[in-house]
């Protein structure tokens, strides 16, 4: 079988046009006729995102409308752990790819509604949102001329630099397409780093002594002088509310992606997502007491003393010779 594949390959190989690069990567390039997907090389060759996070918004593009895509759901389907699939949602989301809202249904219910943009910059351009369709119908055009006998073997391994054919018009849809309104909206603001209510000299020594020994624990997090500054406001905030040196630390070197293309930008957007709550106090831990209403005291019209009633009237001591002689 091996040998076959082998034939096949030299076989296509031959049919390229011009002279093959003596070094990396050749397409041989066959035509898909059903169950494809088309996706963008913004999102294939995104310079920031991961690779974990560009495997993942490649799946979501080829899911069925109504697929679940939550951080169970793909741990469930991939070998990746939680931490990192809901880190590569969470790159999705920072670049404008994936959106996550929660929506109130019947009867009060809360849900949340996970929408999967295949064109972030085309959107706020205000471009025509096509509803998407359950499977390509019409067959793309043969980019490059492949001999008889590849119809016998699929070849599946290799790849082939493919002539820039004309672009094909993807087949139009029953009903139009809706477009939206045209708006100018910018880019949304980072969020801003978190900063401390005080810093204090202890703070600022014990956050910069942090920072810079990152590059013992993970060598790709090499920080200037400049960054280790802009950044120590965001772990002073981390330690004023009592996060241990090694969670903060863990927190920053685990699963980074590789290689880490932008330091500071990695160590600044976790310091700012993934800041930890304050802790409680003690009084917060103890559950609440009922409140208790005293029966206030009144005074016996018999005898006048004091007794606890809710109403005038008699104490108990004449209420009962009250009842006796009666």
């Amino acid at each position: 079988m091996d040998t076959q594949h082998d034939i096949a390959l030299a076989h296509a190989l031959t049919g390229i046009p011009g002279p093959l690069p003596p070094a990396g990567v050749i397409h041989v390039a066959i035509p898909h006729t059903s169950r494809f997907t088309v996706v963008g090389n913004h999102l294939a060759q995104h310079a920031e995102l991961s690779l974990t996070a560009i495997g993942i918004g490649v799946h979501i593009q080829s899911l069925p409308v109504g697929s679940k895509v939550g951080v169970k759901a793909l741990t469930a389907r991939f070998p990746e752990g939680e931490t990192r699939i809901a880190a590569a949602l969470r790159e999705l989301e920072a670049h404008g790819y994936l959106h996550r809202t929660r929506v109130r249904l019947t009867k009060g219910r809360l849900a949340t509604r996970t929408v999967f943009c295949n064109q972030p910059g085309a959107l706020l351009r205000g471009g025509a949102v096509v509803p998407p369709r359950p499977v390509a119908t019409a067959p793309m055009p043969v980019p490059v001329p492949v001999p008889a006998v590849m119809p016998a073997v699929p070849v599946e391994t290799a790849t082939v630099p493919e002539p820039a054919p004309a672009p094909t018009p993807v087949p139009e849809e029953s009903h139009p397409p809706v477009r939206l309104p045209s708006r100018t909206a910018p880019k949304p603001p980072r969020p801003p780093l978190p900063q401390p209510r005080e810093l204090t000299p202890e703070l600022r020594q014990t956050s910069s002594a942090l920072l810079a020994d990152l590059r013992r624990h993970a060598k790709e997090l090499v920080l200037s002088e400049e960054d280790v500054e802009e950044l120590i406001p965001g772990v002073a905030a981390w330690l004023e509310r009592d996060a241990h040196p090694d969670a903060i630390r863990h927190a920053l070197t685990t699963e980074l992606p590789q290689p880490p293309k932008y330091p500071a930008k990695i160590v600044r957007h976790r310091l700012t997502v993934l800041l930890p709550p304050p802790l409680p106090g003690a009084h917060d831990l103890v559950p609440p007491r009922r409140a208790t209403t005293a029966t206030p005291f009144q005074t016996c019209e018999g005898c006048e003393r004091a007794f606890r009633s809710h109403h005038p009237g008699h104490c108990r001591d004449c209420r009962a010779q009250y009842w006796e002689a009666a």
